[in-house]
């Protein structure tokens, strides 16, 4: 399932990136837009690469990296920008994420 969630993360990244370069209502949107699908595709690329010897890790990477992005491209296409204050949560989980993979590495 993680592989699944990743693939379509990845796309969805992908489409978003898509639409700031060409549909976005503005600069601001454009540029929440970019940077949500890059953390996305970044970190769904990441999960794939760890899933099999880090499966928590790959996890939290992805609801982080989903999390983070979700809420940019929420405000980006007219959502309310309190929306903001939720994105570093999902920053929060990708630094955590990071750091228990590093954790398990280093273990084995």
């Amino acid at each position: 399932m993680i592989g699944l969630f990743a693939a379509i993360s990845a796309a969805l990244a992908v489409a978003a990136g898509a639409f700031g370069a060409h549909g976005a209502a503005g600069p601001q949107e454009a540029d929440w837009l970019r940077t949500g699908g890059l953390y996305q595709l970044v970190h769904a690329v990441a999960a794939l690469a760890i899933m099999g010897t880090a499966r928590g890790p790959a996890i939290m990477l992805l609801i982080g990296g989903g999390l983070f992005a979700v809420t940019l491209y929420a405000m980006a296409l007219g959502g309310p920008r309190w929306l903001g204050a939720v994105t570093p949560l999902g920053g929060t989980l990708l630094i955590a994420g990071w750091l228990w993979a590093a954790w398990l590495y280093w273990r084995s």
